[in-house]
């Protein structure tokens, strides 16, 4: 049995092999464009694992940091004066819910109706008229004329009255400098704040969050790199401009009502904006962060005591905040020597980005703040063990190794 007379060399090369893998494993390299937010790279004698950045498309020299721009898909519109959507109450949309009062009628047409999906709302009995993007006004006023074109009431001014009992959420798309673009519900109500249900029939109602700040919170909150001075609302062919900095800054600002098949688009400035990373009417409260702090591979995160609830974390968290989270700070000292890496994605060209820290190194240096990036939405952060639980992890291995050679070997020295 010549192979098990060569454990001992066996178990010597796995020694040394396993030993060798003790050491950390080289940085991850990632390009220049990848870069989005401070703290990404490591500046010279920082002691950070840097890894090699390639500069695909280099920055000319002089470059503006921040640069604006129109979006071009306003060049097509007419642009208005805010005052055309602030001075007035957003139309009606699908969901919403009306009081309807017919003069001298025994509640055969009068009572509550919801507009329907396709905008419309009927009377009992009676055609279906177009509601949506209407005011009260203007829907008291097709009603009424409705009326009497059917010899239902006399032409009196009070024939008919209207009142709006809820505004439902309505249907916006929010596009631009936001975490998760597309089509969003602003205003949404759960069932405990519907108006009227419990109460009986009121009359008018204030929904803030059917509104642009709603949307665009609906739409994952504006991006550190937005513009929030200059926020676009386009409706029926036109669009104006607002100024929405006040919610990040806390002075006054407006905020404006918007309708089903509305669009909201937020610019980006292309640079990092710090003061949008915390939570404000504009951006999103909390974080969704992924994290693995595994000894083995084979182990799970519960042994971490990572949960459900540990990767939730408050919008401004930076990288060793979450460290902590994950519970990868901390320990005795001989297992101090950890390494972290962030997983993040440039949301502006979608590039993703490694960045590996030296976390007891980000613990004592004074300069981690600028080492320290802040956690974005969707981020990853996973922890590499120490050199000395690498060690101890290895010597198990040969152990076990060993252990299970060394039966062979004396039954083979016995023959």
């Amino acid at each position: 049995m010549p192979h098990i007379r060569n454990a001992p060399m066996l178990v010597a090369t796995m020694s040394a092999a396993l030993l060798a893998g003790c050491v950390a494993g080289p940085a991850p390299s990632n390009s220049m464009t990848s870069i989005y937010a401070p703290g990404q790279v490591a500046f010279d004698g920082s002691r950070q694992p840097q890894g090699d950045w390639i500069a695909e498309v280099p920055v000319a020299r002089g470059a503006p940091t921040c640069d604006w721009k129109v979006p071009r898909e306003l060049d097509t519109l007419r642009r208005v004066a805010p005052a055309s959507f602030l001075n007035r109450t957003a139309p009606l949309g699908a969901g919403d819910r009306l009081e309807i009062s017919v003069l001298g009628d025994d509640d055969r047409l009068s009572g509550t109706y919801v507009i329907d999906s396709d905008g419309s709302l009927a009377l009992r009995g009676l055609p279906p008229v177009q509601a949506a993007n209407s005011s009260i006004d203007q829907i008291t006023g097709t009603l009424r004329s409705q009326l009497i074109a059917a010899g239902i009431v006399r032409p009196l001014r009070n024939s008919v009255r209207v009142a709006l009992i809820e505004a439902s959420g309505a249907a916006v798309a929010v596009g631009g400098a936001v975490f998760q673009p597309g089509a969003v519900r602003a205003g949404e109500r759960t069932p405990e704040s519907r108006i009227g249900l419990r109460e009986g029939a009121v009359s008018g109602d204030n929904n803030p969050t059917r509104s642009i700040a709603g949307a665009i919170r609906a739409a994952g909150g504006v991006r550190p790199d937005a513009d929030v001075q200059r926020i676009y609302l386009v409706r029926a062919g036109t669009y104006a401009e607002f100024d929405l900095s006040g919610f990040i800054y806390g002075w006054s600002s407006r905020n404006v009502a918007v309708a089903t098949g509305d669009r909201v688009i937020v610019p980006s400035r292309t640079c990092f904006d710090a003061d949008l990373v915390r939570p404000t009417p504009l951006t999103a409260p909390g974080i969704r962060v992924y994290m693995s702090n595994l000894t083995r591979s084979a182990n799970n995160n519960a042994g971490a005591a990572i949960g459900e609830k540990t990767g939730s974390l408050p919008y401004g968290t930076r990288l060793l905040q979450g460290l902590v989270a994950a519970n990868c700070v901390g320990g005795t000292h001989m297992e101090s020597d950890r390494r972290a890496v962030l997983i993040s994605r440039n949301p502006i060209n979608g590039q993703s980005v490694v960045i590996e820290r030296d976390i007891e190194r980000l613990v004592r240096n004074a300069d981690r703040d600028a080492l320290n990036p802040y956690l974005m939405p969707g981020d990853a952060i996973a922890c590499y063990d120490s050199r000395w639980t690498n060690f101890r992890e290895a010597v198990d291995l040969v152990s076990q190794a060993v252990s299970t050679a060394t039966p062979a070997i004396l039954l083979d020295n016995a023959r």
